[in-house]
């Protein structure tokens, strides 16, 4: 029986096992069935499009799409509408694809960008948004090319017989309209790659769906804000620098793709199809000759067959692609906030802009002769050709006006090496490829050649076409050696280019010269005011007291010296200000202590300086933390209003985010930019990007469902490498959150203090806010010009409704002082204090800065 038992026992188990098995799988699959289910009830419009689309293919030919007589039926475009009457296919255009890839995409699309606008608008207005943008964009486009029909415009009667089919023309429009329910970041993000990808596939393609999709857009954008509030708002929400980073670097991704759009168009119809052809590789008959295409005498063939004699072969695919690469990590530079990444990508957009300004003959070469007359006809082309050598020099100009907004600095001398190793690169290459050609004169090409022939070829092995010279290739390699280098020079140099790029792209050195940012960080661990943090945010220079081992964080604003608070470090010495003070006075500036605290201000009168409070620090002690009494009790229901309602408090890092808490502490900032008529401040106040150091806690609100209600973020004080305490830097709040919330965050993050033993907790200080008042003649002057940056500055920033904001918790309050040493330079360091705070600030911003005040 013992032997009977556990048989028994173990076949029960295996058939339980199995029945498991089999009941987990049912269950995976039924839950499967009910997640489909809920998102067809939550998006009907969205499933019953994707539906349709991927029915219809299957009927018509998901390979190849709709065969000649169901396109003539379904397909729109000129002539279908104008000359068959064929008044239902703007719509029916919409439902069919050409191929198996393009219908996987569209399926992609249109689940993920289709769904977003019905969650977001609800379903009635995604299917009005569909349908008319669709119709509308779709309509204005074929009136276009009736209009240029008539006018005798080349690309209408170009693309008159093309008959299209674009899903992505309704996809487009919808989520453009969609974008006005998107929140402030979202909205502008959508909007501007939207149009800005419709615009390069209008222009690298040209096909009419292009200028359908185009314009369908920007239907979108217009009837989207009509759904939204009724009405169309013609102003630009201002954005935060990451933002800019942001668009920027899109901007440089697209228009580096934007070649390849040109080269997988079945038929190239744009403007800059031309310049697709400089990354081509196609392969003339051999011994074809293309005459040299100048601006005076451009023809269609020019267009199309702008090139020389060219190998296949590995080597020109490189060349012709690795310009495009270094595009890409310089938008990737861009994304970071490298102005290294500025200037490569200004570097390879003015390259392509003047080479394509030679290649089309723009530029004519010495010794070239254009014809005086202009064909009419073919003036549209030349255009074109003009439109495709200014878009690469029109980014380059933006990008150079932009270059506020990228301020992280690669050292000098890694720039300079990265430039010497380019050169040397170039010359070495090119004296390599002379040299083997040379060596290989008399038998590694089809002819003898000549140094002046490798001297006048040796510039073409670099560039992403044959350049068209006055004469064709004379030559092409016939030996292995000589194929070589031919076809791979300007391979190796790209790469070189791309290669040596990406370490200067990660180098940091506005905080980072000779390693000082390594070193100022070991001293902030020592000690330091509630601002010493600070220091390490882009845009300070540090100075190190040679006597003691303490820093001083500062900044050169025309000729000021403006110090991020006071030094640093493990035992800032006695004489260690007057020490900075000739340094800065060594290299010809004013030094001007600010925000330093004003236990300092014996010291300064000893040395014949002027003083005066410009920010009080509100400070609290969390190991006497406590909420009892009437004057706590705004902050006592603000509490308990979070607690009803969901909110818990959250302590973390930026790191430790998730991504889509991450993406909501931008759309946060961004909505509260967007409110406001001025640029994003900085020197003392930080924005989004300070948040990212490791070193910084967030206290974050975050309701039941998991949307983010408000965020703080904390910068740590150390003694001794030890925090010992806490600033508070960046507040935001959602708009519509409850009234409270930042009470609620101040509270919890002080409990938190507490339990970890922290001796102070700073709410920091409100930029020229104080209840102090400067005594005296000299004083009183610059107390009158701080008072007037306060006035304009409350309307849109309000500093001193923040100071009363942190009255509610009793606080210390530590008034801190600037300190310069000459009243004469007064208005140099009013100056210097608003270029600091607000340093891309326009005329017309400052303008708006003193209406503000009234």
């Amino acid at each position: 029986m013992s032997g009977t038992t556990p048989g028994t026992t173990g076949a029960g188990a295996a058939g339980t096992g199995t029945t498991g098995t089999g009941g987990e799988g049912a269950g995976r699959f039924a839950g499967a069935l009910n997640r489909i289910a809920r998102l067809v009830a939550g998006q009907p419009f969205t499933s019953s499009v994707v539906v349709a689309i991927l029915t219809l293919a299957l009927v018509t030919g998901p390979l190849t799409g709709p065969g000649i007589h169901v396109r003539a039926v379904v397909g729109t475009g000129f002539e279908p509408v104008v000359e068959a009457g064929r008044w239902w296919t703007p719509l029916t255009s919409v439902f069919f694809t050409d191929s198996l890839f393009e219908l996987v995409a569209v399926l992609v699309l249109a689940v993920v960008l289709l769904g977003w606008a019905e969650r977001l608008m609800g379903t009635a207005r995604t299917a009005l948004a569909f349908a008319a943008t669709t119709i509308v964009g779709t309509l204005a486009g074929i009136a276009l090319q009736a209009l240029g029909m008539r006018g005798g415009e080349l690309w209408a009667h170009g693309v008159i017989e093309l008959v299209t089919m674009d899903p992505l023309t309704a996809i487009g429009g919808t989520i453009a309209a969609g974008s006005a329910f998107a929140s402030a970041l979202w909205r502008r993000r959508i909007r501007v790659l939207t149009v800005l990808i419709s615009v390069m596939f209008l222009l690298y393609s040209g096909q009419p769906d292009d200028l359908y999709r185009l314009l369908a857009v920007l239907v979108g954008i217009g009837l989207g804000a009509l759904l939204h509030d009724g009405r169309v708002s013609r102003t630009w929400a201002r954005s935060s620098h990451h933002e800019v980073r942001v668009l920027l670097a899109s901007a440089v991704l697209i228009t580096a793709l934007g070649p390849v759009i040109a080269l997988l168009a079945s038929s190239r119809f744009g403007p800059l199809a031309p310049i697709g052809m400089l990354f081509t590789n196609d392969v003339p008959a051999p011994g074809e000759v293309v005459d040299r295409c100048q601006a005076f005498a451009v023809t269609q063939a020019c267009v199309r067959d702008i090139t020389l004699e060219r190998i296949n072969g590995l080597g020109p695919i490189l060349v012709s692609v690795l310009p495009l690469l270094v595009l890409v990590v310089a938008a990737y530079g861009l994304l970071r906030g490298r102005r290294f990444g500025v200037w490569l990508a200004v570097a390879v957009n003015v390259f392509l802009s003047v080479l394509s300004a030679v290649f089309f003959g723009l530029v004519p070469l010495p010794g070239a002769v254009a014809s005086p007359r202009l064909s009419g006809r073919y003036a549209e082309l030349t255009v074109d050709l003009v439109i495709s050598a200014l878009l690469p020099l029109v980014i380059a100009v933006v990008l150079i006006a932009m270059r506020r907004h990228f301020p992280v600095l690669a050292s000098s001398a890694r720039v300079r090496r990265y430039v010497l190793t380019v050169v040397i690169a170039g010359v070495s290459l090119a004296a390599l490829y002379v040299l083997v050609g040379w060596l290989l004169r008399e038998t590694g090409f089809t002819r003898p050649v000549g140094v002046d022939d490798l001297l006048n070829d040796v510039f073409e092995r670099f560039i992403p076409v044959s350049f068209l010279r006055h004469e064709p290739a004379g030559y092409l390699p016939t030996s292995p050696l000589g194929t070589i280098v031919y076809h791979n020079v300007g391979t190796a140099f790209w790469l070189i280019v791309v290669g040596a790029a990406i370490p200067v792209m990660r180098d940091d050195a506005t905080r980072n010269r000779g390693g000082d940012a390594a070193r100022a960080r070991q001293l902030l661990a020592g000690g330091g005011d509630a601002i010493s943090f600070m220091s390490t945010w882009p845009g300070n220079s540090y100075w190190f007291d040679p006597v003691d081992d303490v820093a001083v964080a500062y900044r050169v604003i025309g000729r000021i010296a403006l110090t991020t608070g006071g030094p640093f470090g493990a035992a800032p010495g006695h004489d260690t200000l007057g020490r900075f003070a000739r340094f800065c006075d060594d290299n010809g500036w004013v030094p001007v202590f600010y925000s330093i605290d004003h236990a300092a201000t014996a010291r300064f009168q000893s040395m014949g300086w002027e003083t005066m409070v410009v920010a009080e620090e509100t400070v609290l002690r969390p190991q006497q933390w406590q909420m009892t009494g009437k004057k706590w009790q705004d902050v006592r229901s603000s509490i308990n209003r979070a607690q009803r309602a969901g909110i818990r408090a959250v302590w973390t890092s930026y790191d430790d985010l998730p991504l889509a808490t991450a993406l909501q502490l931008s759309d946060i900032s961004e909505q509260w930019i967007a409110e406001k008529d001025l640029p994003e401040m900085g020197f003392t106040l930080g924005g989004i990007d300070e948040l990212r150091d490791p070193a910084v806690r967030l206290m974050l609100a975050i309701g039941e469902d998991g949307r983010v209600e408000a965020v703080t973020s904390w910068l740590p004080r150390y003694r001794d490498g030890v925090v010992v305490g806490w600033t508070l830097d960046f507040m935001r709040r959602r708009p519509g959150s409850i009234n409270g919330v930042m009470e609620f965050l101040i509270a919890e993050a002080a409990i938190r203090m507490r339990d970890d033993g922290i001796e102070s907790m700073s709410l920091s200080a409100a930029p020229l806010a104080h209840t102090a008042r400067g005594a005296g003649g000299d004083q009183s002057v610059m107390d009158r010009v701080l008072g007037f940056m306060s006035a304009s500055l409350e309307p849109v920033y309000g500093f001193r409704s923040l100071l009363a904001f942190k009255r509610k918790f009793q606080p210390e309050y530590h008034p801190l002082i600037m300190a310069f040493p000459d009243p004469v330079a007064l208005p140099a360091i009013g100056v210097a204090l608003v270029r600091a705070y607000l340093p891309g600030i326009s005329m017309r911003q400052a303008a708006t800065l003193v209406r503000g005040r009234g």
